[in-house]
């Protein structure tokens, strides 16, 4: 026991600089662990949506007064059956207007499938 003892005397400072290395590595483990947690969420949630969802939303996001927005296809064997868009800029009538247009163009579909609803503040 009493060479223990001697030994953390004398060496203190080593023994403090192990512990902290150890501390510093677990904190950048789990720092990790959490980041990645965060990004397979994120990935989930757009890996739910098909090319053209993700191509559809970022095109009308793009447009002014849209504002955030989600975008759901509905499709079939034989093509587009219906689309859902939510998005902030939907209560203007001209956006409801830009928005109507520009789908209808990029899926080569009628007006009528397609559904546009504002979003939740």
């Amino acid at each position: 026991m009493r060479k223990v003892l001697n030994f953390v005397n004398d060496n203190k400072k080593i023994i403090i600089v192990v512990i902290l290395i150890i501390v510093l590595v677990g904190t950048i483990y789990f720092i990790n662990k959490a980041a990645e947690g965060k990004s397979t969420v994120t990935t989930a949630s757009t890996a739910d949506k098909s090319a053209t969802e993700v191509k559809l939303t970022g095109i009308l996001s793009s447009i002014e007064g849209v504002g955030a927005t989600d975008v759901m296809i509905n499709e079939g064997e034989n093509g587009v059956l219906g689309v859902v868009i939510v998005c902030e800029g939907a209560n203007n009538i001209m956006t409801r207007n830009d928005i109507l247009n520009a789908v209808s163009t990029a899926l080569n579909i009628d007006k009528n499938l397609i559904a546009i609803y504002s979003m939740n503040n």
